[in-house]
């Protein structure tokens, strides 16, 4: 455990030691991340059919891998603290991340729009689902927020995670309604590039939000 100040002269404890909770949360998310990839992947064009074996197989690969990826961070960690937590925001990132991309190709294939204001809308609920999630996540493992919800801070959340929604949905929006898809890009693939950039975007804005703003550990040096 190591104390560091923010940018306020706060004190912040990050903790850099990994635990067997660690590993069994980091673990659920690499397989709910494998789970999560077929829509997405069986949507653009990717997978023609999903057998059950292979999906199995890749919810135990990817698990693996995130635990040996956090664990690989937790070295790290010992000489530059915040990659251990920056690892944990990664993993919920990309968790919730394809909560809200798989949420989104569902609704796609269910009423077969990718284009347009549904598409908007769409995008809308993937990313309110996704940021139940996220809130969740990052207040009890990756910033490790004691106590309950409190009014204050739920306040700086919704602010934080309303500028990234903006910013999210915008520039999806943005991109499918006024780029035009280049070569053999379809619509529903380029919805999805679409959403990946304005996910990266929302993504370095909520962990500079949420850890400066929002889950803040104060501690005594």
């Amino acid at each position: 455990m190591l104390h560091q100040s923010s940018p306020k002269g706060e004190t912040i404890v990050i903790t850099s030691m990994i635990t067997k909770k660690d590993i069994g949360l980091v673990a659920f998310i690499g397989a709910c991340f494998a789970l999560l990839a077929i829509p997405i992947l069986t949507n653009i064009g990717v997978l023609a059919s999903v057998r059950v074996v292979g999906v199995i197989g890749a919810m135990i690969v990817v698990a693996l891998g995130a635990v040996v990826a956090l664990w690989v961070a937790s070295r790290i960690a010992k000489k530059i603290p915040v990659v251990f937590q920056l690892a944990k925001f990664a993993a919920v990132g990309a968790f919730n991340t394809f909560l809200d991309w798989g949420i989104l190709n569902i609704l796609i294939s269910v009423f077969a729009i990718a284009t347009g204001v549904w598409f908007s809308v769409f995008k809308g609920i993937s990313f309110i689902v996704a940021s139940i999630g996220s809130y969740l996540w990052n207040k009890y493992w990756t910033f490790e927020s004691a106590g309950k919800v409190n009014a204050r801070e739920f306040g700086k959340f919704f602010t934080v995670s309303v500028i990234g929604a903006v910013l999210n949905i915008g520039i999806a929006s943005a991109i499918v309604a006024w780029v035009p898809a280049f070569g053999q890009i379809n619509p529903v693939q380029w919805a999805n590039i679409a959403a990946a950039i304005a996910t990266i975007v929302s993504l370095v804005w909520n962990f500079i939000g949420y850890k400066f703003l929002v889950f803040i550990k104060r501690g005594e040096n």
